[in-house]
């Protein structure tokens, strides 16, 4: 196996914010290669728990050998779970709720460097992009057998892509010639559907087309929609919930949901007092998102678009 390398991002800016309690409940939703979870996880005593869990077997074996050298009476669990279940966790190994739950929505160097994950267009290797390899969908799957409709709102909805029609149309033309199986396949089919003065100005053509097909792949933003409330009232009180996102579509997700749960009344304005009865449990910690500092961003450049929101349970 490829050894599994990760950077995680503002890693001391977590910890921070999360208010670390030495005798807290703590879940890393996103363990990866483990690198935020071992840091939470040396700030906790004897009477702590850590929960790390991960969709994808490799970052928990990693995570797991990890935290296992620290040699300590403190407890962890490591589990491969999704994250949409953070209530059956929570259920099984927590029950009175967790004191912090971190999750980092970044996809791992460790699978973007890898070629046979499938999830970089840098190296060519088996069209897949699944987090967790236990799944059925990948992406071959959605290149070859999406129809052309399918692939134009999955490209301007999940990447932003202003050239989505011509990209799925010439991927539905490609593909009747034969199936499409690579990276590198995909990858050149879509920069020869950009148009000419586009295809070496600034970043890769590829690069919102194959952000468009992990989400569908993952089912990355329905997942996080359903699983954000879970996590915040999963919370004990004074407990905090912190997300990094990547991109504006999961930002904009965290945002909304938080924005929510801090002002939960469904009064029309015009009424002069709440009679919805729907009380706030919870309060930003942030009223803007964290982003890197930029000696952060220059040793780390996948760092760069990064931001941190976090949550507190009132």
């Amino acid at each position: 196996m490829k050894e599994y390398s990760h950077e995680s991002v503002m890693a001391d800016e977590c910890i921070e914010y999360m208010n670390i309690d030495k005798r807290g409940t703590y879940i890393d939703c996103t363990a990866g290669g483990g690198g935020h979870s071992v840091r939470i996880y040396e700030r906790l005593g004897d009477e702590g728990l850590l929960i790390a869990c991960d969709q994808d077997i490799e970052a928990c074996k990693v995570t797991k050998d990890k935290l296992a050298k620290h040699k300590r009476k403190t407890k962890f669990i490591v589990l491969q779970e999704n994250f949409v279940n953070i209530d059956k966790v929570i259920e099984q190994y927590c029950p009175e709720g967790a004191d912090g739950i971190l999750i980092d929505l970044g996809v791992s160097s460790y699978q973007l460097d890898n070629r046979e994950r499938g999830f970089s267009y840098h190296n060519d290797g088996p069209l897949d992009m699944r987090m967790d390899q236990t799944k059925d969908k990948t992406a071959e799957y959605v290149v070859n057998n999406y129809t052309k409709d399918e692939l134009v709102r999955i490209f301007y909805e999940y990447g932003e892509e202003k050239h989505s029609r011509r990209i799925a149309e010439a991927i539905v033309h490609k593909r009747k010639e034969h199936r499409i199986t690579t990276t590198g396949m995909l990858a050149n089919i879509i920069k020869q559907a950009y148009p000419p003065k586009e295809r070496f100005a600034g970043k890769h053509p590829a690069r919102k087309t194959f952000q468009a097909i992990r989400i569908e792949v993952n089912d990355e933003l329905n997942v996080l929609k359903e699983m954000l409330p879970k996590a915040a009232f999963a919370l004990k009180k004074n407990g905090r919930l912190a997300v990094i996102t990547f991109h504006s579509l999961e930002d904009r997700i965290v945002k909304d949901t938080f924005n929510e749960l801090v002002n939960p009344c469904t009064c029309p304005k015009s009424f002069p007092v709440c009679v919805c009865n729907k009380k706030a449990q919870h309060k930003l910690v942030l009223k803007k998102p964290m982003v890197p500092k930029t000696e952060e961003t220059e040793s780390n450049y996948r760092s760069r678009s990064s931001k941190l929101r976090v949550l507190e349970r009132t």
